[in-house]
């Protein structure tokens, strides 16, 4: 299994975490890949910029295709403009690639809050995998799901510990990364999402005054 992977496994189990935004999570899920690239040396980062490395060993096709979408010419492209390009609509196109596989079933209540239908994961090793990293707060995929909302708050703000929750790992301190790509990578990936719920308040105060002039005409 890749990071993408374990991390929807993640927002669609229901006892590891929040209902998932869908756009949120997808900025993370185009996060979480370029972390499994540089994990095969398929990227390196100069700076904030993405450079492709040597042809990989990819097995997932998810992960081929995000490698086969790196820009390729210099001055490459930096971290944040990746996540917002290849992230558009991941999730969608993750859930699409589980559904195919087999790895969901339908259910008749909805489960899954960032996808229409109702649908729900299977039991298989590789959900039982990504439980076991979850459980373990293995820092990547803590770090991952508290970007994305899965629980808690963003990284930079503390966050109350939900007592009754032992498995939930505490978000009011960041996982300790010691690869500092990884940690840049990271950081990008929360500063989006932060970036995107500023936009849609923005919207909302927007929309809310456009309608206030109406009601008064």
């Amino acid at each position: 299994m890749t990071t993408p992977r374990d991390l929807l496994i993640v927002a669609m189990d229901g006892e590891s975490g929040r209902p998932a935004d869908r756009g949120s999570l997808s900025l993370a899920l185009a996060g979480a890949e370029v972390i499994d690239l540089l994990g095969v040396r398929a990227v390196e980062l100069d700076g904030d910029r993405i450079v492709p490395g040597g042809p990989p060993a990819l097995d997932d096709p998810l992960l081929r295709e995000a490698e086969s979408a790196l820009t390729r010419q210099e001055p490459y492209e930096s971290v944040e403009d990746w996540l917002w390009r290849r992230g558009r609509d991941l999730s969608s196109a993750y859930l699409t690639a589980f559904e195919t596989e087999g790895q969901l079933t339908r259910q008749r209540r909805r489960l899954v809050s960032f996808r229409a239908g109702d649908v729900a994961l299977v039991d298989s090793p590789a959900r039982r995998g990504a439980v076991d990293r979850w459980e373990s707060h293995e820092p990547v995929l803590v770090a991952l799901a508290t970007a994305a909302g899965l629980y808690g708050e963003p990284l930079d703000e503390a966050a109350e510990t939900d007592e009754d929750s032992p498995n939930t790992p505490d978000s009011s301190n960041a996982p300790d990364i010691a690869d500092d790509e990884v940690a840049t990578v990271l950081a990008a990936v929360n500063d989006a999402v932060m970036e995107l719920e500023a936009v849609r308040q923005r919207r909302s105060i927007e929309d809310a005054a456009f309608d206030n002039i109406w009601r008064g005409v």
